[in-house]
């Protein structure tokens, strides 16, 4: 008998919806993995102790719903009080809970640039957010002044990755603030994933304003995309909305073993410092071996690079990588539709990318 495919019992909206296509995990052996922005290193050899204590007692317990220890870890490392702190299952999920409990303002536009993190147009469409999304310059930057000037006329909120995602390009302190005068009256969420391999955090600046949230992920500089811990830093009151949204969907987000592991991470800060060391040396020279194939390489802050070669179709370069077990990313996306982002792999993987680009070319 023929499996039942109709979508109609889905309520309006979930049909409607165009969910957000992660970059692929590889169930082949052997593929070397630069699509998703991983950090290519084991994570601190104090984590996997952790993690391996935690498991030993308490499982069959809930954890603490107030993730408590971790957000004081968070907090002791950041110079905020744990009250400015909330934790969740990976910024995506701090994420979703931020653009439900500020951005849902009706009548009024969510500002964020046209190429950012795809995720941020899914959850507009998840909550019923109307979305504005301003084109970024021909130099694939974030247009700040138009940004400014359509939040002059009323808007719902501003989101910013920045450093941006897929560019890498990052924007400096000075311009955050900007930002956060332009809109006063609504929150300015900064989505910080990449801001350890180069860019400049707007941390500091969260106590002189009551609308600035800070989202930070410990995937990528940690090591940790497979723990999936997230956070997010503000003033209390924007705390309090996110758990008063978290705390309606699901009270236990942090599991034992993440908060444990992440809390050791946290506190490693040599294992943390070399890490992010060798990341940015490894894309600086994947940078200049890139030029010196042709290709065009926007300036990075992440640890991932954005580049297109003028003579060859990004699309087949990526499906020939694939088949030489190499993953990059594509993004078949109006403007960006000839550039591949490249994460930053180990040595090695880096040199097998330079090295099938040059059979290639």
């Amino acid at each position: 008998m023929q499996a039942d495919t109709s979508t109609k019992f889905w309520s309006p909206p979930v049909a409607a919806l165009r969910p957000y296509v992660p970059g692929e995990q590889p169930r082949i052996p052997g593929l070397i993995k630069l699509n998703t922005n991983e950090n290519p290193y084991p994570p601190s050899a104090r984590v996997i102790a952790a993690i391996q204590q935690a498991a030993s007692d308490g499982l069959e317990r809930y954890p603490d719903p107030e993730s408590l220890a971790l957000r004081q870890a968070v907090a002791t490392r950041h110079a905020l009080q744990p009250a400015q702190v909330f934790a969740g299952n990976g910024s995506d999920e701090v994420l979703a809970h931020a653009f439900c409990a500020f951005f849902r303002q009706p009548g009024q536009a969510l500002l964020f640039p046209d190429i950012t993190y795809s995720f941020y147009r899914v959850y507009t469409q998840l909550y019923d957010i109307e979305a504005e999304q301003l084109p970024v310059t021909e130099a694939l930057e974030v247009d700040v002044d138009a940004l400014i000037a359509r939040a002059a006329q009323g808007c719902a909120g501003i989101v910013l990755a920045n450093p941006n995602a897929p560019t890498g390009i990052g924007l400096p302190l000075s311009t955050i603030e900007r930002l956060l005068a332009a809109c006063p009256d609504r929150v300015v969420l900064v989505d910080e994933a990449y801001v350890d391999f180069g860019g400049t955090s707007a941390l500091p600046l969260i106590q002189r304003y009551p609308n600035l949230l800070v989202v930070q992920t410990l995937s990528k500089s940690r090591s940790l995309a497979g723990l999936r811990v997230g956070f997010a830093c503000g003033q209390a009151h924007l705390i309090e909305g996110l758990t008063r949204v978290k705390d309606s969907f699901n009270s236990y987000p942090i599991d034992r073993l993440a908060s444990a592991g992440a809390i050791a991470s946290l506190e490693d800060e040599a294992w943390f410092a070399q890490a992010c060391r060798d990341v940015v040396e490894a894309r600086e020279t994947l940078n200049e071996q890139l030029r010196a194939l042709g290709f065009e390489v926007l300036p990075s802050q992440a640890n991932f690079v954005f580049a297109r070669h003028p003579q060859h179709d990004a699309a087949q370069l990526a499906a020939a990588l694939r088949e030489r077990a190499l993953l990059v990313r594509h993004f078949n996306q109006p403007r960006i539709a000839q550039y591949l982002r490249i994460s930053i792999g180990t040595r090695a993987q880096c040199d097998a990318l330079v090295a099938a680009l040059t059979a290639l070319l």
